[in-house]
């Protein structure tokens, strides 16, 4: 059944509903377009629960700021310090009126937190802390995005799929660098899944969500180029990703192919491994150009 349906028959909150999907307490199946259905038997088994629907809700309770400081007997202040250095990850946000962030974190996760660290909840600030803090960090999309990732990557096995995933926090400039073949980034944004939680209203809404998706820190970019060169090494060695006059249905890659897109200097061994790392995530040709 739809998401909307299998939400009623829940007793959850879209919001609620699409969370908990997303953690993985709902089992769910995807089309091309990352839109979840949920089969009768799973919505059979999560009603059968002890507790339902309570049991499933508290597991998706979320806080924002003012009320994870109140729940921690902290003050918003410290709270956000603690979450822009990463001892908190948010799991969620969504867009107040005026086009600002708002960081959702998990309840259960903040309690955890508060009986593992109860010394970073009194008394003065550690050093690092503090350092980090006057630094400017804030890792708080970060993180986000390092676990939506994760969570869009346990969903799936196929390559494209996986590769697509870690093309959605590049920008069309740094993934052009890493895919350089114009129908492979056409496939990679068909096969990408929906884009964050929320339904913005705006253009500007989907705008404000859509730069939040995107790395944004020179390390973290660079990570993402790498893995995303690697998802792409596997999806290319299962099938390539189709062209004007193919049908859906390709199969595999031939073993030429296959060593070509190992290594696209050469058909055969890679030579030169850093240099080669460079090339494969676009950075050998920036290089190159630099000069």
């Amino acid at each position: 059944m739809s998401a909307g349906r299998a939400a009623q028959e829940l007793a959850l909150k879209r919001g609620e509903f699409d969370l908990a999907v997303h953690l993985g307490l709902i089992s769910a199946e995807y089309s091309t377009g990352g839109r979840p259905r949920i089969r009768r038997e799973e919505i059979d088994r999560l009603r059968a629960m002890d507790g339902f629907p309570g049991t499933l809700r508290v597991k998706v309770r979320t806080a924002g700021t003012a009320e994870g400081a109140q729940l921690l007997g902290i003050s918003p202040g410290r709270f956000t310090g603690l979450a822009r250095i990463g001892c908190v990850s948010p799991v969620a946000f969504y867009l107040n009126r005026y086009r600002a962030v708002v960081w959702l974190y998990l309840v259960d996760e903040l309690v955890a937190f508060a009986a593992r660290e109860p010394e970073l909840l009194t008394g003065r600030s550690p050093v690092g802390m503090r350092t980090m803090l006057e630094a400017g960090s804030d890792r708080r999309a970060r993180n986000w995005r390092s676990r939506r990732i994760d969570r869009l990557l346990s969903r799936t096995e196929d390559p494209w799929i996986r590769a697509a995933v870690q093309a959605s926090t590049l920008d069309p400039v740094q993934l052009a660098e890493v895919v350089d073949d114009p129908y492979e980034r056409a496939y990679l944004a068909r096969v990408r899944p929906d884009p964050a939680f929320g339904r913005p209203g705006s253009i500007s809404g989907r705008e404000a969500m859509g730069h939040l998706m995107l790395a944004d820190d020179p390390d973290e970019i660079l990570w993402c180029r790498v893995r995303l060169g690697m998802e792409l090494d596997r999806a290319r060695e299962t099938r390539p990703a189709p062209r004007p006059g193919h049908g859906p249905g390709l199969g595999p890659v031939p073993e030429q192919a296959q060593v070509a897109a190992r290594d696209p200097g050469r058909g055969g061994a890679r030579s030169g491994g850093g240099r080669w790392l460079l090339d494969r995530i676009g950075l050998g040709r920036r290089r190159s150009r630099d000069r």
